[in-house]
């Protein structure tokens, strides 16, 4: 008998089997992205009178993203999302309106660290459950929060919100101006930063297994995959995310109001991924860009009625809109990944 001997693949271990080139090439850059990343540069000098409405964008962008890690990747449907927006909004107000520091980015860390926690602290009872359960689980959530704030009004200021809120200069340098220049260099340069993040995290392997989990959750416990493991980080991630997203409209806007734990602010981000597109990330960006722009022009042209030509529009955009605003540019994608693949 010829005696069996371990052939290379079988000393190097099932991790030298794993291909790793398809996710290198989805985290290339594409010049679409490129063109994409120069239109917050290009807002500066064609709208410099709108920068306010430049830098909600920026903001609603990054509660969108957060949104997208839960919903788009993980799977997790929520109506509660706003409770981490809004416990990171309250977190940077009272570090700088009871503490007395006022401190951008350390607002920032103080905010994402105390919105973790709470994502943290609710994951068991939100994924528990499945599906519908799930949601009313997330509402649930959000409304013990909002009432919790109400009921609190010696520290949040309850209806007439948190005031005294005050930014020292950004970097030591560049303070927070009536025109809003610092802010919203500062909201797009954090809207970078997240994005470049949560883009590492859903090109990984973790990232990958979210996806798998999205598709077919009962499968991954045979390829050895915790499914609870993976689905509570991604959602405390995402609620650090979300936090920071509050952060950042507290600190622009230096004023906290009860309604960022409110249900429609949960309800209104989940319709911006939707007609971005989930499970995206630039879903999320665009998503956010032709909402709130949307917002803007219809309140002006009709101030009673705009809700029901934005709920026209919005419609007609995810009827033939497939897979969001995003599925319009799948052709494009797909003839790119051609090309790249020939290469």
């Amino acid at each position: 008998m010829t005696p069996l001997t371990p052939t290379s693949s079988d000393r190097a271990g099932p991790a030298a089997t794993v291909d790793l080139a398809p996710l290198r090439r989805a985290a290339r850059p594409r010049a679409l992205e490129f063109a994409f990343w120069l239109l917050p540069v290009a807002a500066w000098f064609l709208f410099p009178e709108n920068l306010a409405l430049l830098t909600q964008i920026a903001i609603t962008a990054v509660f969108a993203l957060s949104l997208d890690l839960v919903l788009g990747y993980a799977g997790i449907v929520t109506l509660g999302h706003a409770a981490f927006f809004g416990v990171g909004a309250y977190a940077a107000g009272m570090l700088s309106a009871k503490l007395g520091i006022g401190d951008p980015l350390l607002g920032l860390v103080f905010a994402a660290a105390v919105s973790a926690l709470a994502g943290a602290i609710t994951s068991p009872f939100v994924l528990r459950g499945t599906g519908l359960t799930r949601l009313m689980v997330t509402i649930g959530i959000g409304m013990m929060l909002f009432e919790a704030a109400n009921k609190a009004n010696d520290f949040t200021g309850g209806v007439d919100g948190l005031q005294g809120i005050e930014m020292t200069p950004l970097l030591g340098l560049w303070s927070f101006d009536l025109w809003g220049k610092t802010a919203y260099v500062y909201a797009v340069a954090v809207l970078f930063v997240v994005f470049l993040v949560a883009r590492h995290v859903v090109g990984s392997p973790f990232g990958l297994s979210l996806r798998a989990i999205h598709m077919n959750a009962a499968r991954m416990p045979a390829l050895g995959v915790s499914v609870d493991a993976r689905l509570t980080a991604a959602w405390i991630a995402a609620a650090a995310i979300a936090g920071i997203a509050g952060a950042l409209l507290t600190q622009t806007t230096q004023f906290v109001s009860i309604d960022v734990l409110g249900f429609g602010r949960s309800a209104e981000i989940l319709l911006i991924l939707i007609l971005g597109g989930a499970g995206r990330l630039y879903g999320a960006l665009v998503g956010a860009i032709v909402f709130v722009t949307l917002h803007h022009l219809l309140a002006d042209v009709d101030p009673e009625y705009w809700q029901l030509w934005i709920g026209l529009v919005l419609i007609g955009i995810v009827l033939f809109a497939r897979n969001g605003l995003m599925g319009v540019v799948d052709p494009f994608e797909r003839l790119l990944a051609r090309k790249e693949t020939k290469r």
